[in-house]
């Protein structure tokens, strides 16, 4: 854990360490005024949500099962997803609308100011430039819950296998928004893993999403937690297996995550699940 260069920029070690390990934590990343701009309009977009509308479900585990039409036009729009414990028998929720909710996406970053300030900053934008991106754009954005007793699982993964270009470019940043601890579902990683390369896709066809091969199975021993406060940012890289365990805490972790991915020289995959309504050369321009 480190403090970041002039404006934005990492330094060489932040560098060399990111390299070697594939991820790196950067303290006080985001200002105390941003954080409460951001989490202040979310309680206003969940008090404004009218849960009766819809019971789209978020997993990592069966994601064939719960995507729907919904999910799809969530790329280019604000919208509300539950935990898979939300619900009880009767398919009525368990506690309030605004304890019951897993995420919010995906299109934060361009519909919400309060967002779109941070996401857009120059900041963030020096930071892709000092990773390498000669033109980064930001292709989705997550407001994360983990809700207190039922904050749900995201096994291990990979970013590049959601957000695939030739050859893969995905970066991942997680903000911390509030202090996330072993507790409450940190981060866990297996560092230096992304030195192996790409281990599946997921793909979207005509009938639904899926990935290409079954997941590997992974030796917990091998993953470090990434305890952090809130302001801190954690920078992902493409390939690195992470993941999240279940909140069985009283204590949310509230996070805000973005995945950028560089248009100069890339290809984005058509089979994504994001698909572009017009692919452009670059592909496609954030309006940040």
């Amino acid at each position: 854990m480190s403090a970041m260069g002039v404006g934005g920029n990492l330094t060489p070690d932040q560098l060399q360490f990111f390299n070697s390990q594939g991820y790196i934590v950067i303290e006080s990343f985001a200002s105390s005024d941003d954080i409460d701009a951001m989490m202040k309009r979310m309680e206003q977009i969940l008090d404004e949500f009218d849960c009766s509308s819809t019971a789209s479900i978020f997993s990592t585990k069966n994601q064939q099962k719960r995507t729907d039409d919904y999910f799809y036009e969530s790329v280019e729009k604000v919208s509300c997803f539950f935990e898979e414990k939300a619900f009880g028998d009767d398919g009525k929720l368990k506690q309030p609308k605004q304890l019951s909710i897993n995420k919010v996406g995906h299109a934060l970053h361009e519909l919400e100011p309060a967002f779109k300030k941070f996401s857009c900053s120059e900041k963030i934008s020096s930071l892709m430039s000092s990773l390498g991106y000669k033109r980064p754009v930001i292709m989705q954005s997550m407001y994360i819950f983990k809700q207190p007793g039922i904050g749900g699982e995201v096994v291990p993964h990979q970013d590049n296998s959601f957000l695939y270009t030739e050859p893969p470019t995905c970066t991942g940043l997680w903000l911390a928004l509030e202090n996330a601890n072993i507790t409450n579902g940190c981060l866990w990683a297996i560092p230096g893993s992304h030195k192996n390369g790409l281990v599946r896709r997921f793909l979207r066809d005509e009938n639904g999403v899926k990935f290409d091969r079954p997941s590997p199975s992974y030796d917990q021993k091998d993953f470090v937690p990434i305890e952090v406060k809130a302001g801190s940012l954690v920078v992902i890289h493409g390939d690195l297996i992470h993941q999240s365990f279940e909140n069985q805490s009283p204590k949310s972790r509230h996070a805000y995550s973005l995945h950028i991915v560089d248009t100069d020289g890339c290809t984005w995959a058509p089979e994504n699940w994001i698909r572009l309504k017009v692919e452009p050369e670059p592909l496609y321009v954030s309006q940040c």
